[in-house]
This record gives C-alpha cells, structure tokens and sequence, in this order.
C-alpha cells in the first residue's frame, strides 16, 4: 500500500516560495543575492537615483507599475497605497524588511533610501511632496 505523500500548506508553500521569488527578481534585474529573505551585506547598489533603484530592486516584487502581485505570495501595492504617505513608514520597511520582505540598510546609504522612498513617494499614483532626507533615514536606522 502506497502511503500519499504529506500535503503542503499554504503557508510553508508561502515562506519557501516569497524568498525564492525575490531571487527570482533579482536575478532577472541582474543583482546578486543570496537565497532567503535577506539581502547578501555584502551587496552594495551602484544605483543612486529612485527610478534607477526602483527598477533594479524593488520592481522584481512590487512590478514596473507598482500595482504588486499576488501568487504564491503576496507583493502589496505600492501604487495609490495610503501607508506610503506615511514617509516613516516606508522608509522603516526599505531599512528593516516587513514580513517576507528584505531589509536594505546593509546595502544601500542614506542617500539612495531617502531617494527610492521620495521616488515611491512621488510616483504610481502617489503624490506625496514631503521630501525624505539622508538624515532622517540615518536616524531611523
């Protein structure tokens, strides 16, 4: 008698999936990064202007137009998303991650944070005009 093999849940199928998926993105967006939900520290962005890092970071998840995704895990939308306009918001989350979320305050200064977080900001149907500064981002490290 043949046993069926256990069934997977959702969830496992969640956190094995959202991890490998943004390696996905970033091996689409040519970026290197280590398998997981962290990005390797020793990744260090060239980019330096929002849609430059936009593109090359947050759009492997997030998609070009920044509506998200969802499959086997969920990407939210960064377009007409009503917690963007919290900049402090955004900013923690591009700093420490939220949920299967990475975290880039290893890989990216004050400078490129305050400039894809003002991007995000100011773009896709957000229209937010409260600049972020390198020191603001400095201090919510």
């Amino acid at each position: 008698m043949k046993i069926p093999p256990p069934t997977i849940g959702l969830r496992l199928i969640r956190q094995r999936a959202l991890p490998l998926l943004c390696l996905l993105g970033a091996v689409v967006t040519g970026l290197p990064a280590q398998a997981g939900t962290m990005v390797n520290p020793d990744t260090h962005f060239s980019a330096t202007e929002g849609p430059e890092l936009y593109a090359a970071i947050c759009q492997g998840c997030h998609m070009p137009d920044a509506k998200g995704a969802q499959g086997a895990g969920k990407y939210p939308a960064l377009a007409g998303n009503p917690r963007v306009a919290s900049a402090g918001y955004v900013v923690h989350n591009v700093l420490h991650g939220y949920h299967g979320m990475p975290a880039f305050a290893d890989t990216l200064d004050d400078q490129q944070v305050a400039n894809v977080v003002n991007y995000v900001r100011s773009h896709f149907g957000n229209s937010d005009t409260d600049l972020v500064n390198p020191d603001q981002v400095h201090q919510a490290r």
